[in-house]
């Protein structure tokens, strides 16, 4: 897998704002700057990105990781979950979380992951949404 992980750029906002329709352009953009997109690149090129923010204000929670069709199942997605659970790490954090919905195949990898089943919640109209966490 010849691939780089890096911090977004101001120069990645067009990619993510062309494929991340889940967050306003204002919001990307100060996600950004904040360094709370990590975008993978194959061949020089963007494709895919692990978007998170803190949870109760003190947890980091991956909000979003996605892969563009075609680089899904090839590794990727574990090295960008790798790559943040260690810049967290470093950062001192002891724990980090992640959601997805229970009809949706993340969970198994997260869990494959060593993500752990801690609760969740339903909201109208969705399906139930099952919240993850691991220790690091």
């Amino acid at each position: 897998m010849d691939t780089l992980i890096r911090p977004a750029a101001p120069g990645d906002l067009a990619f993510l704002m062309a494929h991340d329709l889940h967050v306003a352009p204002s919001e990307l953009d100060q996600l950004i700057h904040r360094g709370r997109i990590t975008i993978i690149e194959a061949a020089g090129e963007p494709i895919g990105w692990l978007r998170w923010n803190l949870f109760w204000d003190n947890t980091p929670f991956m909000n979003l990781l996605y892969l563009l069709d075609g680089h899904r199942l090839k590794g990727h997605g574990r090295a960008l979950v790798n790559h943040f659970e260690q810049q967290m790490r470093e950062k001192g954090y002891a724990a980090v979380m992640t959601s997805t919905q229970a009809n949706e195949a993340a969970q198994h990898f997260y869990r494959h992951l060593g993500y752990q089943d801690i609760g969740g919640f339903l909201l109208p109209g969705e399906a139930f949404e099952l919240v993850l966490h691991k220790a690091l």
